[in-house]
């Protein structure tokens, strides 16, 4: 999925010492912050890290409010050149969309121009959604499931990924 999400981006030539010789070869040539929202993609965050060492890393809290099933911002901490950077925002659930919404928002209005989003596992109501008021920001996904249910659950889903994360599911 990054590979996807970073195609379009400059490469520039490199030499890498292998264990056996001197190869030529390429690196992203763009400065990248990724943004994992709190707390669940914290789990995607070391993968995505060591395909990009380069990378900055900007952290955004959204917590999801359980009746109206709204995103609420809770924290936010970008590098400092955040405006120069190309925002790669990780969530591994894409479910009404209103967290990638919100977050997008956030970044817009800090000034950062080039937004990517990747999820694991989304339900086609938030990417809807979020095309309509995103157009500009493509979103990359493993898989689109069949829809929400009556809590805004993607279904099948894979629950709270936060709990599955960090293995604080309630038995």
């Amino acid at each position: 999925m990054l590979f996807e999400a970073t195609r379009d981006l400059p490469l520039r030539d490199i030499k890498v010492q292998t264990p056996v010789a001197l190869a030529n070869t390429k690196k992203l040539d763009a400065k990248i912050m990724i943004c994992p929202i709190l707390r669940a993609a914290l789990g995607m965050l070391d993968g995505i890290f060591k395909l990009i060492p380069d990378a900055s890393v900007g952290f955004l809290g959204f917590q999801r409010n359980e009746k109206t099933l709204e995103a609420e911002f809770y924290y936010a901490k970008l590098p400092p050149d955040h405006k120069e950077r190309i925002a790669i925002i990780i969530d591994p659930m894409f479910a009404t969309g209103g967290t990638a919404i919100d977050a997008v928002n956030f970044l817009k209005s800090k000034g950062v121009k080039d937004i990517r989003f990747l999820a694991l596992v989304s339900a086609p109501e938030g990417l809807k959604r979020f095309c309509e008021i995103h157009p500009d920001v493509p979103v990359f996904t493993t898989c689109i499931d069949d829809g929400l249910n009556e809590n805004g659950y993607i279904i099948p889903g894979l629950g709270d990924a936060g709990d599955r994360v960090f293995n604080t599911v309630n038995s």
